[in-house]
Formats: C-alpha cells, structure tokens, sequence
C-alpha cells in the first residue's frame, strides 16, 4: 500500500513539472513569432528602398574613386595653380557626410609649397552613380607648386572619410601628376642638330689657285663637312717649271674607306684617288707622306685621331702619266675616344717631272668618324608594383647616355597587352648626361607573365637617322577588384527560435522514466524485505513447534 502511494506521488511530481514547463513553452513559441514578425518587417522596409526583393539578404554598397575620367595634369615649377580631384560614388548607396585630405608624409609626396596646417575638405553627401571636386586652391589663395620641383610624376595619396547612416568607414585612393623643372638660362651654345656631315669621303675636286707660295693650304678653307682640299705645288729644285713652261700637278679627285662607314675604335682602308693634270707631262719617284693632327681635350694626352696600322706613314709610287690616273691606299685606326665628327688628315706628296726637277704638294682630307651610342637604363621602379585593371602606376628610371656621341629627339613609350600610356619626349641628351624618364600607365589586362611588358626607346644621330631599342620590364596586374568599400550592411533576418515543445517532451519523459526507475528500485526492496519478514516468521513457527514437542511426556 505504501508503495503504491509514494509512486502516485512521483507521477503527480512528473505531471506538475509538465504543467510549469508547458506555459514556458508557449510563451517561448510566442516571443519566436513576434521576432518573425519583426524580421518580416525589417525585410519590407528594405524592400520598400529597393535594395533587394522579399526574404532577400539587402547589399548595399558604397565605392568611392577619384579622378575618374581626369586627364594627369602638369604643374610647372613656380607657377601659382589649383588642384582639382574628382570623387565618383560607383555604388549603389549615398555615402554620407564625405571628407577628404591629403596624406602628406614627405615633401616627395606633395609639389606644392605647403602653406596651411589643415588641407581637408568637406565634400558633403555624394548620392549613388554622383560625383563632386575637391578642389585646393583658389584665386585669392592658389596653391604653388615647388620650384624645386625635379620634372618627376608624383603619386598623391588621400584619405576619405564617410558613412552610411550607420557606420563610419575610411579609405585611401591615390591619383598621380606630373611636373615639370623650372627653365634653365640659356648658356648661347645652341642646341640645334649639326648639319648632315655628307658621304664617307668622295671628296670634292678643288686644284687651289693662289702663286704657291706658303704651305700650299689655304686658310680659309672648311673641311669641317668632309671633303678634299688639293694645294698648289711648289718646285723644291730647279727652274720651277718643265721645258715647255708648264706645272704638273697631281691633285687628289677623291677617296673611298673600306668600310664605306668608320667607326671610332676601329681599323679602315683609305683609298686616295690621284690625277696628273698635266697633259704633256708624267711625274714619277713619287712619296706620300699621311699625318693626322692632334685630337684629344688633354693636352698631355693629345694623340693623332689616326694612326698608320703597320707604324708607317709613308707610300711610294713610280709614276703617273700625263693626264693619268692612279690609286694610293693605307690601313689606318681611328681612336676610340673620337667624338662622333669629321676629322682632317693632311697628305703631302713629293714628285718629279722628266727634266729631274722637284715638287712638293699637299692635300687635306676630311674623314667622317661614326661613334657608336651606349646607353644605359637604371632600375625601372613601379609604383605601385601591383595594380588592379583600370588602375594607374608611375614607371620611373633613368637613361645614361655613356657614348661619346649626342642623342637627338629622344622619346619613350611603354607597350604591352596589359597597360596603355602616353609616348614621353625627353628631347636632346649630351654625352654624359642623363634623362628621366617618368610615365603614367593605365592597366587595361590582368597579367602575371615573366618581361609582359616593354619600354621602347627611339631616339637619332646627328644625320636623322633613326634607332629603335626596347627594354623589357615585368609588371604585374591584376583582374578587377571588387567594390573595396562594398560592405554587407543589410538587415540581416533574426534566426527564428527552434520551438521549445520537444524539450518539454523530453523533461516530461526523463522525468516518467526516472519515476518509474525508482517505482521499480522501491518494489523490488520492499517485496525483498516483505520475503525477508516472512522467512523469520517461519522461523518463529518451527521453533516454537520444537519447543512445544520438547515439553510433551
């Protein structure tokens, strides 16, 4: 009986926990369809902006650049100006309470003098696809830029602060610009291309008039263009002239070089083409002596622009008739220190006629000298190293002009599948002198090949001749980035509460089971016991039964 009460009890303990545990439930079922409710209702006021359809995660976006669609603009070193930079909202979502300044580390990162302590400015609210200019500088206060300035691009950053209404973001964009040196005075020395030197050496005839007296070399006369310059002969011995009272002279109509080009640093063959002018008269016993004069900026170090290749100068010749021609050749080597130019090398010449009698006679020759142009290309820095297509990089290096001959018309552009720029002239470069090269490029193509890109260098000699050379370079770009400031700010639905019922089941079952465990336990003690009581009272009966017989007679 007992134990029958104390398991009624233990299932009105298990029905009165379902009982508390059941309005908890319901309570919980309602709390989870109120915030359906309310997530339902978040969700329609975002529909109700347009920004995504019913029971749709909203993304809204904000992507701000700068100076789409500017051209790179040039400050001038000095010059009073103004910076204007445009600020595009590419996103779909207004950007709100919008500023931005410039970021200002060094003076290698800003070309203008700076005069205030603050260049931020406010750019208000720039609404979804608009745009609106920042802009330093005015009329009554104009921004300067450095006359320090070196003609490089410089890569301006700023930094944009703005919001959505909810929350704050920052950003960094970059634009880039160029400048150009202040005008140096000019020193009078001219700039201006020489004039084409002409052929390798086919000379011009000249037989000199003049009574022959002196060295035979006129003057005033110009070999600077190459050329020939034949002087009158003079009689070393004798009555002067020939039995019949004329001269014969042997002048120089020409002359050739193998190879038709000479180069400085080189060895060549001069041809000397010779005629006796003389129709009566031979000439024979002939000496020709070559002597090039002194080249060279040291005066200690002066040394002949030509030098005979078997150490002798000198040629003989047996004879040339009357009105004959005849041809004289000599290995010579041209100095590799030459400037590019022509050089004169005088040619006397000793003769004589059928009566004995002795002449002497000298030519100049003008022989064009080529040098070879060396140059050199410093590191090619990028910056930034890495783009994303429709981003701009700066390409900077220098050019070393280590010849000894003159650039003309220098200019540069950059090529490749993945950037597209805009030629840059850097004009003449002198020998010894460096230029800059300093360029803007757009990326157009993603690219990670090895030397994808190249810089081609044209550049001409002092005859207009024109040579092409490419550098090739490796830049790496990327595909397109994504919005940078595209951020999920949207109302994200709450997770609807998972109903409470199957916990309440399984309390309300883990409570019946342990409540019948103990039923269970409880029985099995109280039958053990209840077996254990009969047993002793079985005991009892057998002994007083013994005891019983123990008394009777």
């Amino acid at each position: 009986m007992k134990l029958l009460k104390k398991t009624g009890m233990l299932l009105l303990c298990a029905v009165f926990v379902f009982s508390m545990l059941l309005p908890m439930g319901a309570r919980a079922q309602e709390d989870a369809v109120k915030a359906g409710q309310t997530g339902e209702a978040a969700e329609r006021r975002t529909s109700e902006q347009g920004k995504a359809d019913e029971g749709d995660t909203v993304l809204r976006q904000i992507s701000l650049s700068v100076g789409d669609g500017q051209d790179t603009p040039v400050f001038k070193a000095g010059e009073k100006t103004a910076l204007t930079i445009n600020v595009m909202n590419k996103g779909n979502t207004d950007a709100r309470n919008v500023r931005i300044a410039p970021v200002v580390g060094s003076t290698d990162q800003w070309p203008f003098d700076m005069n205030k302590l603050n260049y931020e400015l406010d750019l208000g609210d720039i609404g979804a696809g608009k745009q609106a200019s920042a802009v330093w500088g005015s009329d009554k206060e104009p921004l300067t830029v450095r006359s320090d300035v070196t003609g490089k691009s410089y890569q301006l950053i700023f930094k944009i602060t703005y919001d959505d209404g909810q929350k704050a973001y920052e950003t960094d964009k970059y634009v880039f610009v160029k400048t150009t040196a202040a005008e140096k005075p000019s020193d009078g020395g001219g700039s201006e291309k020489p004039q084409n030197p002409g052929g390798s050496g086919s000379g011009s005839d000249s037989t000199g008039g003049g009574s022959g007296s002196g060295s035979g070399v006129s003057g005033g006369e110009d070999l600077s263009a190459g050329g020939v310059y034949n002087g009158e002969p003079m009689v070393s011995g004798g009555s002067g002239s020939t039995g019949n009272g004329s001269v014969p002279r042997v002048i120089v109509t020409g002359f050739s070089t193998e190879p038709g080009e000479v180069r400085a640093g080189t060895n060549f063959k001069l041809i000397v083409h010779l005629k006796n002018t003389s129709k009566q008269t031979a000439v024979r016993n002939m000496l020709f002596d070559f002597q090039a004069p002194a080249a060279g900026t040291d005066a200690a170090a002066e040394a002949p622009a030509f030098l005979p290749v078997s150490g002798s100068s000198s040629i003989y010749l047996e004879n040339i008739p009357a009105d004959g021609t005849k041809d004289i050749s000599i290995d010579l080597n041209a100095r590799a220190d030459l400037v590019q130019k022509p050089y004169s090398i005088s040619m006397t010449m000793k003769y004589e006629d059928n009566d004995a009698v002795q002449y002497d006679g000298e030519s100049s020759l003008a022989i064009p000298v080529k040098q070879e142009a060396r140059y050199e290309f410093s590191e090619i820095q990028i910056s930034p190293d890495t783009v994303a297509v429709g981003e701009e990089a700066n390409i900077t290096c220098n050019l070393y002009n280590l010849g000894r001959v003159k650039m003309y018309n220098v200019k540069v552009r950059f090529e490749s599948d993945a950037i597209e720029g805009q030629e840059q002239f850097l004009g003449n470069l002198d020998s010894g002198a460096s230029g800059m090269i300093d360029g803007i490029v757009t990326a157009v193509e993603e690219s990670y090949d090895e030397s994808n890109c190249k810089l081609i260098l044209t550049y001409e000699d002092d005859a207009g001749n024109e040579t092409t050379v490419e550098q090739p370079f490796t830049m790496t770009v990327t595909a397109m980035e994504d919005m940078t400031e595209m951020e999920m700010m949207g109302e994200i639905p709450a997770e609807t509460p998972s109903s409470p019922l199957p916990l309440i089941i399984g309390v309300v079952a883990a409570v019946i089971v342990i409540g019948a465990a103990a039923a269970v336990v409880i029985i099995k003690r109280r039958k053990k016991k209840r077996l254990a009581e009969e047993e002793e009272e079985l005991m009892d009966e057998v002994e007083r039964f013994t005891e019983d017989e123990r008394e009777q007679p």
